[in-house]
This record gives structure tokens, sequence and C-alpha cells, in this order.
């Protein structure tokens, strides 16, 4: 048995799951145990994978959401405020 964290990162808060899963288990596996249905961008310690990727024992899963806004026009609209 292996065990891994599933973090996921919302608005509110974020959520860390603890799971373990059989030797050879995969990104997806853990996502599905730990119960977190909105999986579009994966990722091991800030690298990204893709579901059917391997887990080793003390991984962190990570869940990404999508970006609100593109970081060029973010930078953009603060400078606009700062003058």
């Amino acid at each position: 048995m292996i065990r891994v964290e599933v973090v996921y990162a919302r608005r509110e808060g974020t959520d860390v799951v603890t799971v373990q899963l059989p030797a050879g288990a995969t990104v997806r596996d853990a996502v599905a145990a730990a119960g977190i249905a909105d999986s579009r961008a994966l990722g091991i310690f800030g690298k990204r994978v893709r579901a059917d990727s391997p887990l080793a024992d003390g991984d962190r899963v990570e869940i990404y959401r999508p970006l609100l806004l593109d970081p060029k026009e973010r930078r953009r609209q603060r400078a606009a405020r700062r003058r």
C-alpha cells in the first residue's frame, strides 16, 4: 500500500485528503479515492502529469483549477490602478 495526499485549492479554501492505495495506483485512482469530481488539470508536487501517471508513496497529487484571468492581463490591470 502507498499513502498519498490529494490537494484541491478552491476559492473558499484548500481540501487536503490523505488516501491509501495499492502499489501501482495512478493519479486518477487517487482523485477518485479522495472523492473529488473536479479534476481538469493534475500535477504531482507542482509538475503537470497525466491522469494515468503512476504514484509513489508520499506523493502529493494536486488538482489545479482554471485561471480566472490571464496573468499578463492581471498585471496590466494592477499597473493601471497604481497610476
